[in-house]
């Protein structure tokens, strides 16, 4: 534990001494640490310092999450449970400021730590699937009455408007010589533009509403309690108001996907029916009473729109010259465009069998 990070801790209004500061987690995008205090009766805390280059107004993000806090918190003491164990805290400085700005311009921010929970790296059972679909699809419950409008602090997240948009002009650069050698990739991009279009012009109109969305829902966002039961959504950063079909989509294409994203191995890469259904009964068990007739029917759809559009931006990266997303070789971004196309072609495969699923526990949960 290093001085520094303990002086930083100190600016936050945390009970108790502190006994250790541990590094907590990969830390892919913020940088993550747990802080320990001495004894049993204080709790312990999760720090972390804000990546802000990918969050460029740490602020109004922290006040996002605020926000939805303070809103899940009141469902949950509606519904008589534990508002410091089915919501995250967060722990002001002792200015009351929700995150300290240091000297050298980086953002911090202080959380309570849940104890006693279970995590998950991966839902690779039906039966963790399912647990899965039914922690977003409370999460976005509880908020799909949620009227504070959050401010949109990544402008563009899963737009695919905006993506072509930037698509069109890295086809034009060429900045890295690499798209005469495309031909084949730049057309499953180029047959599904006025398809994902059209879907995205039903958002744009209020035809499919806008909600509150989490818009990272890996399994590893939702804490369970002992007995595996969903206890909290964490991980709030990426909060913002869009459609909660991204959520679902963005659930479907990381949790069936029976192979790696990057996997080299195509034979590997499917979409699992069974992860699917049990992901999809979950979800809808806490979302149908408030989804509507235009969301529900687009619900399968959504896997395809967001696994097209991690398709068009790992190809939208190689062609530039990756630029945005790290990588372990030179063609690494093109192997996560073919293992990404390999899925979305195994959705569109079982398309019809996603929407009858669909169909057939909404109509069973709406009775």
């Amino acid at each position: 534990m290093t001085d520094n990070l303990k002086g930083i801790a100190l600016k936050f209004s945390i009970e108790g001494e502190i006994a250790d500061i541990k590094p907590l987690g990969e830390g892919f995008i913020n940088d993550t640490f747990i802080v320990t205090t001495v004894g049993e009766e204080a709790p312990n805390y999760l720090f972390q310092r804000k990546n802000k280059n990918i969050f460029k107004d740490v602020p109004s993000m922290m006040g996002n999450i605020l926000k939805v806090t303070t809103h899940l918190k009141k469902k949950v003491a509606a519904k008589g449970g534990d508002i410091m164990r089915e919501a995250m805290t967060i722990t002001p400085t002792k200015t009351g400021d929700l995150y300290f700005k240091d000297e050298e311009g980086e953002f911090w921010a202080m959380c309570l730590f849940i104890k006693d929970n279970l995590t998950y790296e991966a839902a690779d059972s039906p039966e963790l699937a399912y647990a899965g679909g039914k922690g977003i699809g409370k999460f976005q419950s509880m908020l799909s009455d949620m009227k504070e409008p959050l401010v949109d602090i990544l402008p563009g997240f899963h737009n695919i408007r905006f993506r072509f948009k930037q698509w069109d002009e890295v086809l034009i650069k060429d900045p890295a010589g690499r798209k005469a050698e495309l031909t084949e990739e730049i057309a499953w991009v180029e047959d599904r533009r006025k398809e994902m279009l059209e879907f995205w012009t039903l958002v744009e109109d209020g035809t499919i509403p806008t909600r509150v969305t989490h818009n990272d829902t890996k399994i590893n966002n939702i804490l369970f309690d002992k007995e595996g039961n969903d206890l909290c959504v964490i991980d709030l950063d990426t909060v913002l108001n869009s459609t909660v079909l991204n959520d679902y989509g963005d659930s479907m294409r990381s949790y069936t996907n029976t192979g790696l994203e990057d996997d080299d191995n195509l034979d590997r890469v499917s979409m699992d029916m069974d992860i699917f259904k049990a992901y999809t009964k979950g979800y809808l068990e806490e979302t149908v009473s408030f989804l509507t007739a235009f969301e529900m029917e687009y619900l399968a759809f959504s896997a395809r729109y967001i696994t097209f559009e991690q398709v068009l931006r790992f190809l939208m990266d190689y062609i530039d010259g990756d630029n945005y997303y790290k990588i372990k070789a030179p063609q690494h971004n093109l192997i996560r465009t073919h293992a990404q196309y390999k899925l979305l072609t195994s959705m569109e495969e079982q398309y019809e069998q996603m929407k009858q699923v669909v169909s057939k526990y909404s109509k069973e949960l709406s009775v």
